[in-house]
């Protein structure tokens, strides 16, 4: 394979220390490089020295002749009277002879959502995910050798990042990427750079790989590391018992990988957790009652919305950018007011809510005592933590405890959000896209924190990885008003999402008001229940075609399924409730655990059912 870019001996130094010392590297043709560090470590500074933006103090970079290398940034500067056509296609008088006549270049728009928001629109008038996706597909089009992008998932929803990722899968040239999403990694990468201390360390393999790798590094490291050995030990067994999709592809020694985790427990005891919660919480937790929210524009956000949250619930809310996936949450925390219908909260839930934006804490304050001034300790898995303690668990050493508020980054600041939530001890905790801006050490602590964690969570999140660890349920917006439940979780959303662009079914993407009338409340599966909603029945009732009759009552059989589901489950709660209250009758124990298991062989069943009528729907 040939070379595209060689440095050698490169060092970069900042007032107070060599980002980069030395280091010497290669990039060749078809590389897949996903690049891990530390926030502050240098991995941006790397990225934009191999690109030729800036120029080492010391040692050489050397592109291939006749090679291109392009970068998309964090942030983007264009022109506000440039359009998306502009930016994206060029201003060369056939730009719309390519764009008609090129199916990547259309691929590209759509899979980024640009085609939702119009070629002509004006750059200035884009919120800054916009302008983020201007800035991708501006690359994506190319046919550049070398395409490096940092942070590339910020602003993208997990259908968006599952589409980036197929995309580069498939692209000729060279990828370096530099993310904080650890299922991108995995799906992306086939090389490692782990930028530590000054030095670029080279793995072969993902996300995986390296955790494996650091976990066998860890398990022969001095006692001091055994916090560090056993959050990597944990992951590890995560990985390796998880998700089916990452065993098809274990590039790591899974002897090895299995003698690691051999007593290793699993991340999370569901059934304790669940008792543990509804011993807390009680059975009324929180419930929406004919929620209807509306924005000022007209467009309807939530429609007619029932839902029941109950004690333990662990619960991902998917959807595109704008369907009200925020707007939910904020209704669940009582900061914004339905138009119509009510939210029920029980007696004993204490809230806490980590919003997407850092929440302002006085600066002057020290990082301990703005922890402090909410509690000094809290109880985790049954101990009682430090508030000290706890901040050390997130990355705060001793003496960056002692540090302004004032002088944090916007990643430690958002730590320290999660901190100061954590500690007031909540009972239900709605998190909004908690990951932003956190390192892929601090996303294993919270992770870790969150799997011994004994209440009902719901997580707003494009971090599939963190979605798949720590939550059993997921929830859908599909930008039609409905919530809708999705027993196939993440997998199921985005066969979903990928059938109804397929359809060529635009109305569903959250583009303004005149999509969501396209959608219409009296389209099949649109109803306000949530619990029947299907996020294809738009589309089906607005296409015509042959076979229109057998998926309508496919569709129906789907919903039936789902309600069917619905209904186990909950009997699965009530059975709970009662194991959790039988105390030391070991016969009424005995007879409700055959109970429970037959209900599970039911639900596996039904289960079943589900998946083979998706399938011919997909089909």
């Amino acid at each position: 394979m040939a070379v595209i870019v060689s440095a050698e001996t490169i060092t970069v130094r900042t007032s107070e220390r060599a980002l980069l010392d030395g280091v010497s590297l290669g990039i060749q043709t078809g590389d897949r490089i996903g690049v891990l560090g530390l926030n502050g470590a240098g991995k941006t500074t790397l990225l934009r020295v191999l690109a030729g933006l800036r120029q080492p103090d010391a040692g050489r970079v050397a592109i291939a002749r006749g090679a291109t290398v392009v970068m998309v940034g964090q942030s983007a500067e264009f022109r506000d009277d440039a359009t998306v056509r502009d930016v994206v296609l060029g201003v060369s008088a056939d730009r719309d002879h390519v764009w008609a006549s090129d199916a990547s270049i259309r691929a590209v728009l759509d899979g980024l959502g640009l085609t939702g928001i119009g070629l002509e629109a004006a750059i200035g008038a884009l919120s800054g995910g916009g302008k983020r996706r201007v800035s991708l597909a501006a690359a994506l089009v190319t046919d550049a050798d070398l395409v490096i992008l940092d942070e590339p998932t910020n602003h993208l929803d997990i259908e968006g990042i599952d589409w980036l990722a197929r995309h580069l899968a498939g692209r000729r040239g060279a990828v370096v990427v530099v993310t904080h999403d650890r299922w991108f990694l995995d799906a992306v990468a086939r090389l490692t750079w782990e930028v530590v201390d000054g030095t670029v360390q080279i793995r072969e393999g993902a996300y995986s790989d390296w955790i494996f790798a650091r976990a066998e590094r860890a398990r022969m490291a001095a006692a001091t590391e055994e916090r560090r050995r056993n959050l990597a030990r944990k992951e590890l067994a995560w990985l390796r018992r998880g998700a089916p999709a990452r065993s098809s592809k274990p590039r790591y020694r899974v002897e090895a990988a299995e003698a690691i985790i051999a007593d290793v427990p699993p991340p999370r005891d569901p059934a304790s957790l669940v008792a543990l919660a509804r011993h807390r919480l009680g059975r009324d937790v929180l419930e929406l009652k004919d929620v209807t929210v509306t924005l000022p524009t007209g467009r309807v956000l939530l429609r007619g919305v029932s839902r029941l949250i109950g004690p333990g619930d662990r619960i991902a809310v998917l959807g595109p950018n704008g369907a009200g996936k925020s707007t939910l949450l904020r209704v669940l925390a009582g900061e914004l007011l339905p138009d119509s219908g009510r939210v029920k909260r029980g007696q004993t839930v204490r809230l806490g809510f980590v919003h997407q934006d850092p929440d302002l804490v006085d600066p002057d304050l020290r990082v301990l005592e703005a922890i402090t001034e909410v509690a000094g300790a809290i109880e985790i898995d049954g101990r009682s933590v430090t508030a000290s303690g706890l901040a050390e668990r997130f990355g705060f050493t001793p003496a960056q405890q002692r540090q302004q508020v004032a002088r944090l980054s916007g990643g430690e600041r958002r730590r320290l959000q999660l901190l100061r939530v954590l500690a007031s001890e909540p009972n239900v905790l709605l998190l909004d896209e908690p990951t932003n801006d956190l390192d892929t050490d601090t996303l294993a602590a919270l992770e870790d924190l969150l799997d011994t964690w004994a209440g009902t969570l719901i997580v707003v999140s494009h971090d599939r990885y963190l979605i798949e660890r720590v939550t059993d349920t997921v929830l859908a917006l599909p930008g039609n008003g409905t919530v809708v439940h999705r027993p196939g979780g993440v997998e199921q959303y985005l066969a979903d999402r990928r059938a109804v662009a397929s359809a060529g079914d635009a109305g569903l993407r959250p583009v303004g008001a005149a999509a969501q009338a396209a959608v219409g409340s009296g389209a099949e599966g649109t109803g306000g229940t949530g619990d029947s909603g299907d996020i294809g029945g738009a589309a089906t009732a607005a296409s015509a075609g042959p076979g229109q009759a057998e998926l309508r009552q496919l569709r129906k059989e789907l919903q039936r399924s789902e309600k069917r589901l619905e209904s186990l489950r909950r009997k699965q709660s009530g059975l709970h409730d009662k194991l959790a209250a039988v105390g030391a009758d070991y016969a009424a124990a005995a007879e409700l655990n055959d109970q429970l298991r037959a209900l599970q062989d039911e639900l596996d069943a039904t289960e079943a059912e589900w998946l083979e009528i998706a399938e011919r729907l997909e089909g």
